[in-house]
């Protein structure tokens, strides 16, 4: 049965078709990166990037060689359509790609996490086999099938995006639309929609909707009597996310998907008529089947065990933040903050109040505000800072939030030097005041 399921020989069109579109959308997010100023806002203005904890020592390149970066970074999304070269430019692209992931958070999205994983799918499917630069230069390599696992990992790895996306939205904001009426009233100024969003059974198609959405797609696109209904719906939830939340190319790489739940020959009649279609029901288990079952094997029960961590940290994740990064919890709340950072000469006892926009960019200040694993970053900057002109200072922070609208409080203890404190990943920072707190009057 597991043979059969994951070797079983199908016809490669949609996996060809999905390269192509695939090459392009990364080309598109490089280029779009450069020419919608979002290198210079987020790598080359800012005189600190708030690199992923662990990866201090991945910076952007200096003065304006970010945008050389993203233009080759572009040129193998192209090569990647093309088949050129093919693994190695899925490679050089999912390198290229996790680096400026790593090396800056202000600008945290989970499509940005996705894109890492799907670039490192691709490295190792042979989407090159067909209508490819490297098929016409080496035909030996040339062919019309694929194992099924090519198609059965992406759905999978869709199955639990969506599935954990669906779960995070079960919390009381989300199902009584107060976050929902706060992200419309964002986009108010929209023409022709931005008066429709703000009615109040808007926010409850949209809430309701999102749940149904994400936690059936899946299923209701392998069940192929829904299947039509299913594509449909996704064509309106994408569409209408790209429309209003500008999300770059996440709405059109998500309909691609669809190429891998459709029968391999309404594909090839669709997109590659020329193409001999595959008829044969071969299974051929390759000598490496137990190697690959078992790194497949880790890499899901990790991907499915991420999202939960947060169970077992203590307080609400959308409170501390712990175990929120890379568990596709998105679009989930609106959060507000403001934080007082002081240094304090450790000889002299001489307080000093930072000026946040003497150091960070204004998305910068937002997360130094109002994330915990930034505000701690952020004081082991100023520590170092006062440390290069040979002051050996502590540093505090007196921080307050208001998540989805609701009143401001405490959280950070304004009486611990944070630049003392270690990071521990997996663990609740002790400086991390509760969330069930009486409300601060601000």
């Amino acid at each position: 049965m597991l043979n059969k399921l994951l070797f079983k020989q199908i016809d490669n069109s949609s996996l060809i078709t999905f390269r192509i579109i695939f090459g392009l959308l990364c080309f598109l997010e490089s280029v779009g990166a450069i020419f919608t100023g979002w290198i210079k806002r987020t790598l080359i203005d800012p005189e600190f990037t708030f690199s992923f904890i662990g990866f201090e020592w991945l910076q952007p390149l200096p003065g304006n060689t970010m945008y050389i970066y993203y233009l080759i970074m572009g040129v193998f999304g192209l090569f990647i359509m093309l088949g050129y070269k093919y693994r190695l430019s899925a490679f050089m692209f999912t390198i290229m790609w996790a680096g400026t992931y790593f090396m800056q958070k202000a600008s945290y999205n989970n499509h940005y996490y996705l894109l890492i994983l799907l670039s490192a799918f691709m490295i190792l499917q042979p989407a090159n086999r067909y209508y490819s630069l490297d098929s016409k230069i080496n035909p030996n390599i040339k062919k019309i099938s694929m194992p099924n696992w090519c198609r059965f990992i992406f759905i999978l790895q869709m199955f639990i995006v969506y599935t954990y996306g669906s779960i995070a939205k079960l919390y009381p904001d989300w199902l009584d639309t107060t976050f929902i009426e706060i992200l419309m009233k964002g986009k108010q100024h929209y023409h022709i929609v931005g008066e429709l969003l703000q009615e109040k059974w808007v926010h409850y198609f949209l809430a309701y909707g999102g749940i149904l959405f994400d936690g059936l797609i899946i299923p209701l696109l392998l069940f192929k009597p829904t299947r039509k209904w299913a594509f449909f719906a996704s064509i309106f939830f994408h569409l209408f996310n790209s429309i209003v939340f500008q999300v770059g190319i996440f709405p059109y790489l998500s309909l691609a998907f669809i190429l891998f739940f459709y029968e391999p020959k309404i594909i090839h009649r669709i997109f590659l008529k020329k193409k001999p279609f595959y008829v044969e029901n071969e299974v051929i288990i390759p000598s490496y089947k137990n190697t690959f079952i078992t790194i497949f094997s880790i890499y899901f029960i990790i991907q499915i065990a991420l999202p939960l961590r947060h169970h077992f940290i203590e307080d609400n994740v959308l409170w501390t933040e712990e175990g929120h990064r890379l568990s596709w919890r998105m679009m989930l709340r609106s959060k507000h903050g403001f934080a007082t950072y002081k240094v304090v000469n450790n000889k002299t006892l001489k307080p000093t109040i930072i000026n946040l926009n003497d150091y960070l960019s204004n998305k910068q200040i937002h997360i130094a505000s109002t994330k915990p694993d930034a505000i701690w970053q952020f004081s082991q900057r100023l520590k170092n800072i006062y440390a290069d002109k040979g002051e050996d200072v502590s540093v505090y922070v007196d921080c307050k939030i208001s998540i989805n609208g609701k009143p401001y409080k405490q959280l950070i203890d304004p009486n611990i030097d944070l630049s003392e404190e270690p990071w521990d990943i997996f663990k609740h920072s002790h400086w991390v005041l509760p969330s069930k707190q009486k409300t601060s009057n601000n």
